[in-house]
């Protein structure tokens, strides 16, 4: 990627970019300077900015622009300052065109799926991420890929799920502990310490901000039933948007409530909606949980009927068992759930035998970081 030549716009104001692919972009005065790369700009050693926008004058204009070396080098006015511009930094940055998109896009990262990525449920083996760091690239890859991944081959001892955890981050303690069991309890204070079944949800959605990893750790699971399903959540709202545009912006322009206070000195209160966008659009987070949803009250009278129609659809997109894809974790397996997105479930089972899950929820940023350093060095 170079600069094959490039043009004043507005009196210095802007300038024009040509690429040697034959795209032309655009970029104001006040944006390359800002965004200037030289060391009296930004740290040599992390990256950080260390001017504020108002050590940039206010009348910064394009004095000269050249290529140079592929690049632009271009000089400042008032101040004089010359700062040079790498084409393919230029053109990774560009902001010139942005295409329109539709309500509900998701990132080129980032795959929707069914129930058809049963026969290909992500997985890797425990030993190999953990000892080889291309192995643990591809891994958390998967994981920002799909919302989900499995782990098979890890320890049989309690607290083996902060080993998972310390993979990529740290484990977030919430009023559960570091972690929490999950088996038949009698009296319990959530319906997950039972044997019923639960339809796929998201976890604390009553949480502020939410936990956005979720990870579940098998240790036992001798009992009959008790199948692990996941669901995407992106596809599910995708799915309602093309079927009822209406309903789905009902839901993502008007908040939902959530709560818990099943907890002696536990009170726990969060309202946001249950699709949510980012204002170009971008789906960003889905929150469904039928057990913690509070009375929606959000909602002016005249689209109420709406929105519990959306919502009633949304619920039976989600339950449809081409949506689900199931498996049943065996004693050392684990999977991890993006819990922006992707909801859980679990089919009931039996009093007899034994079935002995750990959980903890850890948070995506500490993935990503991971991640993006795996593959900068890979």
């Amino acid at each position: 990627m170079q600069v094959s030549s490039v043009s004043l716009l507005d009196d210095g104001r802007a300038m024009a970019v040509d690429f040697d692919d034959g795209a032309t972009m655009r970029f104001h005065a006040m944006w390359l300077r800002d965004n200037a790369q030289d060391e009296e700009t930004r740290s040599a050693s992390n990256g950080q900015r260390l001017v504020t926008l108002g050590d940039i004058p206010e009348a910064t204009r394009i004095a000269r622009s050249d290529v140079a070396d592929g690049g632009v080098v271009v000089n400042f006015g008032p101040d004089g300052k010359t700062v040079r511009y790498d084409a393919r930094w230029l053109r990774d940055n560009a902001y010139d065109a942005i295409p329109a998109r539709p309500a509900g896009w998701v990132g080129e990262a980032i795959e929707t799926w069914d129930g058809a990525l049963a026969g290909a449920v992500p997985s890797a083996e425990f030993s190999r991420v953990s000892d080889d760091p291309a192995a643990l690239c591809d891994w958390l890859a998967t994981v920002r890929r799909y919302g989900f991944a499995k782990l098979t081959g890890g320890p049989l001892r309690e607290g083996a799920l902060l080993d998972v955890v310390a993979l990529f981050g740290f484990v977030r303690e919430t009023n559960y502990g570091k972690w929490f069991e999950v088996r038949t309890e009698v009296n319990p204070s959530n319906l997950a310490y039972t044997g019923l079944g639960l339809q796929a949800h998201t976890d604390n959605p009553y949480r502020d901000p939410v936990p956005t990893l979720q990870i579940l750790y098998c240790l036992e699971n001798s009992a009959e039933g008790g199948e692990s399903i996941v669901v995407d959540g992106f596809r599910a709202a995708q799915r309602l948007r093309d079927e009822d545009r209406h309903g789905f912006d009902l839901l993502s322009t008007h908040c939902a409530r959530f709560e818990y206070a099943g907890s002696a000195g536990v009170r726990l209160t969060a309202r946001r909606p249950m699709i949510e966008l980012a204002p170009d659009g971008e789906l960003t987070c889905v929150r469904f949980n039928n057990r913690s949803a509070a009375a929606i009250r959000d909602v002016p009278f005249e689209h109420m009927d709406g929105y519990y129609a959306a919502y009633r659809r949304l619920s039976q997109i989600i339950d449809d068992p081409a949506m689900g894809v199931s498996f049943k974790l065996e004693p050392g397996e684990c999977f991890i759930v993006d819990n922006t997105r992707v909801l859980h479930a679990r089919k009931g089972y039996s009093g007899s035998g034994s079935r002995w899950l750990q959980g903890c929820y850890a948070d995506k940023d500490g993935l990503l970081s991971t991640l993006a350093g795996l593959e900068a060095t890979s």
